[in-house]
């Protein structure tokens, strides 16, 4: 009896611990909408007010690049009303082996990945987890007390700070306004020697390293200027990826995972592709003599993220997807937070993200930046091509871009994988020339 005691006993524990972990996840899961918003579908142009005929001017656009050699492939996708109406791909995605470009192909998305990172902060918010004006060094302590770069010696890189004025808070992070830097992409020379002389990890790595660890040698490193005083794109994004573990209590991968691709049904979006999925990465290409081979490693692995350590989870650049994945994320947020009747974010929370939180600190005529964007102003607007007030957009450092306009409930994607010095216009007029296909 005393056994079977013992054993009821431990069944029961194991049961209500079960019950408890099951409860906790339901309240930190995402919740169901009232709207219920259907999954990006396909349908003819018309259909949704665009004309076919005037698309054809973005189409025929995209194959002169490809085919006079400026790109060596692309992957381009328009969708408006929730359709898809334009998804095409033309030429190599790998111009030395010959594989040509596919639909479904995988791309790094780099700095597309900060609008992914801001939404999972945003995410946490809405949960009460902290304020948006919090002090980071509360989460991560290894920021309390930052200084701001004073004097430097490029002979042996030595530098004196003075004590910033204030400490960087959640908000300056995720508006670049931290005053942190961005190591070897940094316009800076200083901050490059520093930022590479500490060991901090820039974009990614195969390199047995993580997030957290990167992060804390970060925090010990000098500002370019106080917090909030202004725009200085950084590496704050990866600092809010640890942040999410830090009070998620998730990996950042798991987290981004379960709370965000798997209830978007953003099924190809990955830090690390699994080996099913390893033959749609498009590699990242140079051109050499004229011809486009295979971009070598640098201060990154371009094998990245097909091997590797796979533990280090960039939230400002590690992610890679496709076309349609990164589509259905922005039609998201021109749902107002919702998708197949999975609520994400508010549409309360959506109004803060696209609001003005830069002003004067971007010092730009025709966009300001919000929470996780670069926004489209009433002068951006006027100026033509660059879509209506209130349209956001951003890039990737492999010459990725997008755009969404909640006016025109219209989205334009353009996917490459290419480095170093290329003719290229089809970013710069990808939405002057999706836009104007607008006919209804």
């Amino acid at each position: 009896m005393k056994i079977r005691g013992d054993f009821n006993r431990d069944t029961m524990k194991t049961r209500i611990t079960i019950i408890l972990l099951a409860l906790a996840f339901l309240v930190n899961a995402q919740t169901r909408s009232n709207q219920q918003s259907a999954p990006l579908s396909y349908a003819n142009p018309e259909s949704v007010g665009i004309s076919a005929e005037r698309l054809q001017r973005f189409d025929a656009m995209c194959r002169e690049h490809v085919s006079r050699g400026d790109l060596p492939g692309i992957v381009a996708l328009v969708a408006r009303n929730g359709k898809i109406v334009f998804h095409e791909a033309y030429g190599k995605a790998d111009a030395e082996s010959g594989r040509s470009m596919k639909k479904d192909d995988i791309f790094r998305i780099a700095s597309q990945s900060k609008a992914i990172t801001s939404t999972a902060i945003l995410m946490l918010w809405e949960e009460g987890k902290f304020r948006l004006d919090d002090p980071v060094s509360k989460y991560i302590p290894e920021f309390k007390d930052p200084g701001v770069l004073k004097d430097f010696t490029f002979s042996d890189t030595s530098y004196t700070t003075v004590p910033a004025d204030k400490e960087i808070t959640i908000r300056h992070l995720l508006t670049h306004t931290s005053g942190i830097g961005y190591g070897m992409i940094d316009g800076d020379e200083r901050f490059k020697m520093i930022y590479q002389k500490a060991g901090v990890t820039d974009l990614y790595t195969t390199e047995e390293i993580t997030i957290g660890e990167s992060v804390k040698k970060l925090a010990r490193l000098p500002l370019h200027n106080n917090p909030g005083e202004k725009f200085t794109y950084s590496e704050g994004l990866d600092v809010l990826g640890y942040l999410v573990e830090v009070v998620s209590g998730m990996p950042f991968d798991q987290f981004l995972r379960e709370r965000l691709f798997d209830p978007l049904g953003m099924d190809d979006t990955w830090f690390y592709l699994p080996d099913s999925k390893a033959d749609r990465l498009v590699p990242v290409q140079h051109k050499v003599d004229g011809k486009w081979v295979h971009y070598p490693v640098t201060f990154y692995d371009p094998e990245y993220p097909v091997k590797g350590a796979r533990s280090f989870f960039s939230g400002g650049a590690g992610l890679c997807s496709t076309a349609k994945d990164y589509a259905t994320f922005l039609q998201m947020y021109l749902n107002g937070g919702e998708l197949n009747g999975i609520r994400i974010l508010s549409r309360t929370t959506i109004r803060a993200i696209m609001a003005d939180q830069t002003g004067a600190a971007l010092d730009a005529e025709t966009n300001y930046y919000g929470l996780a964007f670069g926004v489209i102003n009433d002068r951006g607007e006027a100026a033509g091509g660059l879509g209506s007030e209130g349209t956001f957009f951003w890039g990737g450092y492999f010459n990725t871009g997008y755009f969404a306009d909640p006016k025109e409930q219209l989205i334009g994607i353009i996917m490459k994988q290419t480095q170093g010095p290329v003719h290229d216009e089809t970013s710069a007029l990808m939405r002057q020339l999706i836009s104007q296909a607008i006919d209804d």
